[in-house]
């Protein structure tokens, strides 16, 4: 079961888009954050993917509007990103979802969007397990927040996964970030670059997103609540 769903963010709403199993009963839900260029069919598609793993995912668009990704990004402040993540995480816990086992969640975040879902992981008690995908950790020193102060905060299981060649994020950073959350796994793929999990980009790499996929399902199946499914006969 998937399609598009309006999220209630303020007195207006957010382009939203859930999957879930087509189950009866209630089921784990990570919420999936959008990269640079807002929500797209790769965040769909992971969203669908989950879904298929027996997770309810859901994503939004945090920017509003469509325009250039970098000009977007730097017109939001970090603060106005949190509240609709906030948001996000508000309609999940509300009386209009029925099918949610939890109020904790995991999140599954590409690029810029792992610096907002850091920040949260640190600063909130519902996020239970974190994903971040070539998530910039350093260049954030105009923004309100820098995501290196967060790293020693981390109380939630994390799972980084990075590209070796990645030319926007360099790779000592991601050791770096394994050095300051020990608990954590970071990991390094050998020969890709940036967006290597985006099948419509120019680095998507089949090998390691797949690899990458099956190591987001198996964290967050162990880190996440069981569902609670009905037997309808």
């Amino acid at each position: 079961m998937y399609g598009p769903l309006p999220i209630p963010v303020g007195s207006a709403h957010r382009n939203g888009y859930l999957a879930r199993p087509d189950e009866s009963g209630r089921v784990p839900t990570v919420l999936v954050l959008p990269d640079l260029d807002g929500m797209r069919s790769m965040e769909k598609d992971l969203c669908r993917r989950l879904a298929r793993r027996g997770f309810a995912a859901l994503s939004i668009d945090i920017y509003g509007k469509r325009g250039d990704g970098l000009d977007l990004y730097n017109e939001l402040s970090d603060d106005q990103a949190l509240y609709v993540i906030e948001e996000l995480h508000q309609y999940l816990v509300s009386d209009d979802v029925v099918w949610n086992v939890s109020d904790d969640v995991g999140i599954l975040s590409s690029d810029v969007g792992g610096r907002f879902a850091l920040i949260k992981a640190a600063t909130r008690d519902w996020v239970r397990s974190l994903v971040l995908c070539y998530a910039p950790l350093t260049g954030d020193e105009e923004r309100e927040h820098q995501v290196a102060d967060y790293l020693d905060h981390l109380p939630v299981p994390v799972l980084g996964l990075y590209g070796a060649d990645d030319d926007l994020i360099d790779s000592s950073t991601v050791d770096e970030a394994q050095r300051r959350n020990e608990h954590g796994q970071w990991l390094l793929y050998e020969g890709v670059g940036h967006g290597f999990l985006d099948i419509d980009g120019e680095k998507f790499d089949q090998a390691s997103a797949d690899d990458a996929m099956a190591r987001i399902v198996a964290f967050f199946e162990a880190t996440l609540p069981k569902p609670e499914i009905e037997d309808l006969g």
